[in-house]
């Protein structure tokens, strides 16, 4: 797997994305590689859904939840283990930390996908302006090659960097 980096670039408006799009692909970038980020209302009304960016912390948290709430889940069932009144054994110490596991989970995830991606946190003021944010994932190399004709296009690229997980 190489490694792939998402650049950012701003564009005018929803027509001037299309046009920019049209051209990464004529230039062999695939469009799974493409992603835009729009205002809700430039979202709604001209941005196919195959396009949309919708990163949320929404996975991310639920793991961290899941384990969060299995330790404690664990820790606790091994806390009541310990005091044989309660009549808890070594599966009841299982079922507490799957239990733990489940509510950490859910609630973590439930907060995570309130959370905006990056990219919205970071541009809210170019995306607030109506501009379309076009999200390139692609190699150092293939980058380098199209940003050229992205620039010529009139797409601006943005201070952002980072690794995708685009295969």
């Amino acid at each position: 797997m190489k490694l792939r980096l998402r650049h950012v670039f701003t564009t005018q408006d929803a027509a001037h994305a299309r046009r920019t799009v049209h051209m990464l692909h004529e230039h062999g970038l695939a469009y799974r590689a493409v992603a835009l980020v729009a205002r809700d209302d430039i979202e709604l009304d001209s941005i196919p859904n195959r396009f949309k960016e919708a990163d949320t912390d929404f996975v991310p948290a639920a793991i961290r939840g899941m384990v969060m709430g299995g330790i404690a889940g664990l820790v606790a069932g091994f806390a009541a283990l310990m005091f044989s009144s309660l009549g808890i054994t070594l599966a009841g110490v299982a079922a507490i930390g799957a239990l733990g596991a489940l509510a950490g989970g859910l609630s973590s995830a439930l907060m995570g996908a309130t959370v905006p991606d990056p990219i919205r946190q970071k541009f809210g003021t170019e995306i607030a302006a109506g501009r379309v944010l076009v999200l390139v994932d692609a190699d150092e190399a293939t980058h380098a090659r199209l940003e050229p004709a992205l620039a010529e296009i009139g797409a601006t690229r943005l201070a952002y960097e980072a690794h995708s997980e685009l295969t």
